[in-house]
Order: C-alpha cells, then structure tokens, then sequence
C-alpha cells in the first residue's frame, strides 16, 4: 500500500490541504511564541525589568516547550497524530488569549502564562510535521517538510507588522489576536484523517486504507489491504526505547540544542537589543525585525530545496557553520556602522537566513532519523532536549551582560561581543554534529529508514 504512496510524482488536492493546515498551524504557532519579544520591548521601561527577570519571562516559554514536546509527542504515537495536533492548538491558543488579562508590573503572571504557551507550542511542533510526512512519498518528504516550517519566520513577521503599528499601551492586543490559532483545530477537523503509517501500526488495517485513500483521492478499494504477516507488529512507544538508537540519539538531541539555543538567544533578545543599543523605539525595533524575518523565510525555502539537492547532512553543516560565523561577526560589530545603517542589523539579517532558514532541516530531519514507532516519541525528545536552548540561550546572553543591568538604554554593554560568541559557538556545535555524524536520508522510505535503523 504504501509502494503505491511513494511511486507517486505529484502531490493530490487533499496532499495539499494537509499540508497547508500544518502550514496555517505553524505560522500561527511561532507567531503566538515570539510576540514576548515585541510585547518586552513595550515593557521593559515603564516595568523597569533587569537583564535578569526579563531572561525569566523569555526563558518560561521554553521550560514549557521541553515538557511539552515530551508528553505531546510520547501521546501521539499511542493515542495518534490528529488528536494531539488538535489538543496542542488549543492549549497554546487559549493560553497565549489568557496573556491579554495581564496586570500591570505583573512579570510574574507574564512568565506562568508564558510557561503554557510554550508547553502547547513545544507539542504541535513534534506532530504535525510527522502527520504531514506520513501522508507524502518518500522523494518529496524533505522538500514538503521543509516548506511546512517555511512559514514560521512568517508568523514572527506578523508579529513584527503589529508591534509596529501598536502604541505603548496597546501591547496586550497583541495577545488578544493570538487566540486566532483556535480556528486551525476547525480546519484540522474538516480535512486531515489519522496518519496511515500510525493505523497500520495499530493494526486498523481498513482505516489506514480509507485514509491514504483519502490522501490519494483514489477509492479505497484500489489499495492492497495491509496484513498482519506483512505490517509491523504494534509496539508501544516508550521513552526508554529511545537509547537503542543513539546515533538518531546523538544527532536529533544535540543538532535541535545547538539550532534552538542559538536562534532563541538572538530572536528573543533582538527588539529590546535594537532598543538598547541602537536608540530606536519599541516600534522601530518591531520594524527593524521584519528584515530578519523575511530573511529567514526565503533561507528556509532554500533548505528546503537544499535537503534534496544536497541532502539532510550537507544541509545541516551548511546551517550550522553559515549562522554561527555571521552570529560571531555581528556580536563584535555591535556598534559599527555600514553605509550609515548598523552593521550589527544588517549581519544578523544575513545570519538568520542560515540560523532561522536552516530549521527546514532541524525539524523534520529530527523525525527522519527515528522508526515509525518511535516517530513523535523520539521527535518530541529531541525538540524538548534542544528546548533546553531556549533557556540557556536567553539566559546565556543575560548572565554575560550581567543579569542585574536594567534594560534602558544608558547601561554600557561591552560584552555584547562575548554574548553573541557565545550563541555562534552553539550554532557551530550544530553543525559539527550533523555534517559529521548525521545519518542521510534523503530519498529513503520510511520503511527503508526503519530495516536500516533496525539493522544498524
């Protein structure tokens, strides 16, 4: 059944709805998880916040993300892929809604909310890009995986566009808007069956036919019914199981630590940076990011392509060395001027084609690397493991301009260079790992992944 899936050339009408309510989801996830950036560069003065418990509020989110990639991905290889993607949005919808009814001063309620917000974003990331290539064939999985996360910069971008337009007092409309993800569940629920892969797994051997049926918009009837001497046996996802497979292990642990680290560091932290060291406002800075963004939407088009033409490991190295050379250049001209505009923009721009544009690859190689049964469960580790990036990334950059400085822009910071070093050096560690040790995938089914992970 799944022979005739990876012998097709082009995508069908209900590929594309797949894939587009995973595009839709993502944008609007990343969207709700970096509006802290925009909404801390409004509130750093008048709350007079310090180096220190601004880290704590940017840095909650990804305390989130790391349980919630945990037990969101384990639950969707035994309960499967549709009703988590459901439950994610949900959860980081209605919590992001909850961050309009912030008191004032109130950094403290900031960083619990922005702890669920991150717990359900952390969950969608590990299941929809699985359901998305579960339902493609093997040649155009790294490319289809890829454009899914293309739209992430995009909803960071959104975020940039409305942190411009807003005034200092308004900051809390912007959670109010990003309660709109909640629309992607009604959209999930009209277009998107169960993954094939998952209920063959489960041994629903008809609904896993009426599913890919409905992928190739052909009747089901024309699709070889699976058996129980030919599908795999039904296996349990455990987290323990993990460790059978340590090169998977090694290369979608540290490759999601050294990625998440360094890109959460540098977007988190870059509007109050613009604010600070480069004397704009708040919504100047907001401006300023839309540059970054877009950069890092067409670096994520090419890698997209890239993981095809040059394959999973080649993309990985290229990601890792681009951005952690340009991270460490921008760092040391933080105060140089080029043409008149700051270097220090202008190189990050550069940077985040690589930085933000190399996570088509992070994401979905990160599901490539593990068997089917493990899919989510290992995807999930892997995005909560790299998580841990998403607090010493934030809280790296603090302790080494000093925690206790207030965010204002008379605070001399002559150790900006040192910070972004620090970030570089993680994004370099990334591509260490994936150019050298990296497992290809590239044009390999997902049943020809699984004998080759079995027998290694």
């Amino acid at each position: 059944m799944f022979e005739i899936l990876d012998r097709q050339t082009t995508l069908t009408g209900n590929q594309k709805k797949i894939i587009t309510a995973a595009v839709i989801g993502d944008a609007l996830e990343f969207f709700d998880y970096f509006l802290i950036g925009f909404v801390l560069a409004f509130i750093i003065g008048p709350w007079k916040l310090t180096f220190g418990q601004s880290a704590i509020v940017l840095l909650s989110s990804g305390v989130g993300a790391i349980l919630g990639a945990y037990i969101w991905g384990w639950l969707a290889d035994r309960i499967g892929r549709r009703k988590v993607f459901i439950g994610t949005v949900l959860n980081f919808s209605l919590a992001t809604g909850l961050l309009y009814f912030t008191p004032e001063n109130g950094w403290i309620y900031l960083t619990i909310m922005r702890f669920f917000v991150g717990f359900g974003v952390g969950g969608l990331y590990c299941v929809d890009l699985p359901l998305v290539q579960e339902f493609v064939p093997s040649s155009k999985r790294g490319w289809v995986g890829g454009l899914v996360t293309c739209v992430i910069p995009l909803g960071v971008g959104l975020g940039a566009v409305l942190g411009a337009m807003m005034g200092a007092g308004e900051w809390r409309l912007l959670f109010a808007i990003g309660v709109l993800p909640s629309a992607v569940v009604l959209l999930v629920r009209l277009w998107v069956p169960e993954s094939p892969h998952w209920l063959v797994r489960q041994g629903r051997f008809e609904e896993a036919r009426r599913s890919l049926a409905w992928a190739l918009q052909v009747k089901p009837e024309s699709l070889p019914l699976p058996t129980r001497e030919s599908a795999p046996e039904p296996v349990k996802a455990s987290w323990g199981e993990l460790f059978k497979y340590p090169r998977s292990l090694l290369v979608s642990w540290l490759g999601n630590a050294g990625a998440q680290t360094g890109v959460y560091g540098v977007v988190l932290w870059a509007p109050s940076l613009f604010v600070l060291l480069l004397k704009v406002t708040p919504q100047e800075a907001a401006k300023m990011m839309i540059l970054l963004t877009v950069m890092g939407f067409f670096g994520r088009i090419a890698f997209s392509f890239l993981s095809e033409w040059i394959g999973r490991r080649n993309s990985g190295g290229l990601l890792g060395f681009g951005a952690g050379v340009l991270i460490i250049l921008a760092g040391y001209n933080y105060d140089a001027m080029l043409l008149g505009v700051s270097a220090f923009w202008l190189i990050l721009a550069a940077a985040m084609f690589f930085a933000d544009g190399g996570f088509a690859i992070v994401g979905p190689y990160a599901a490539e690397v593990w068997p089917s049964h493990l899919r989510t469960t290992g995807m999930g580790s892997a995005y909560g493991f790299g998580g841990i990036g998403k607090i010493i990334g934030p809280a790296g950059l603090a302790v080494i301009v000093g925690s206790s400085n207030f965010l204002k822009p008379d605070v001399p910071l002559p150790q900006i260079p040192q910070a972004f070093l620090y970030l570089g050096c993680w994004f370099l560690m990334a591509g260490v790992v994936y150019y050298f040790f990296g497992l290809e995938t590239r044009g390999k089914s997902i049943e020809q992944i699984d004998r080759e992970l079995a027998a290694a």
